[in-house]
């Protein structure tokens, strides 16, 4: 796939961090608990936006939304650890698995489910990054030992590859529908 255009770069971009914000900040209440969608934001954003420095923007955008949600929304800090200096090597595994990818994406059948391999991959990585860091790193379990890190590993790690592989996977059917639209030929017009 070639890269984007600078303005549909810029309104993905902006699309991806209202998903992020709106599915990670939950001081909306119940008028929108979606689950969250960042792991699944920064794998789309390795595969269509690229590039390094909107990385780090949406790494920031991460860290100030969480800031805002412990700091003036009440919601509790329990994940928040010394651990938490992972996230950034936990997004850059997605990141960098859709970036990887995105040279190679194409708009047939096959590619777009191997896109998604590819996520499925990446978003497991990812996930084993962020818990396993918060297990042994965030103080949280006063004795941590390999067989209750593994139980947890199985007992958390399907929901959040599987809550991220629902949103990619609606992103690349979408993907999948507009190349296929673009493909359609023009209809012709006949004057009376």
């Amino acid at each position: 796939m070639k890269p984007l255009s600078r303005n549909t770069s810029i309104n993905l971009f902006v699309t991806l961090a209202v998903v992020m914000v709106a599915t990670r900040f939950h001081h909306l209440g119940s008028l929108l608990h979606l689950p969250d969608a960042s792991m699944a934001v920064f794998f789309l954003g390795g595969l269509y936006l690229r590039k390094h420095g909107q990385f780090a923007l949406m790494l920031g955008l991460a860290v100030a939304v969480d800031w805002a949600s412990v700091g003036y929304a009440g919601n509790s800090d329990f994940c928040i650890t010394a651990a938490y200096a992972f996230l950034p090597a936990a997004y850059a595994a997605l990141w960098y698995a859709g970036r990887w990818y995105a040279g190679r994406l194409q708009a047939s059948s096959a590619s777009l489910l191997l896109a998604f391999g590819v996520a499925a991959l990446a978003a497991a990585a990812s996930f084993v990054i962020s818990n396993g860091s918060f297990y042994w790193l965030g103080g949280r379990y006063p004795e941590p030992h390999f067989s209750e890190y593994v139980a947890r590993l199985w007992q958390w790690g399907p929901l959040f590859v599987r809550t991220t592989l629902t949103y990619v996977a609606v992103a690349l059917a979408i993907h999948g529908v507009q190349a296929r639209l673009s493909r359609r030929p023009a209809a012709t017009t006949t004057g009376v």
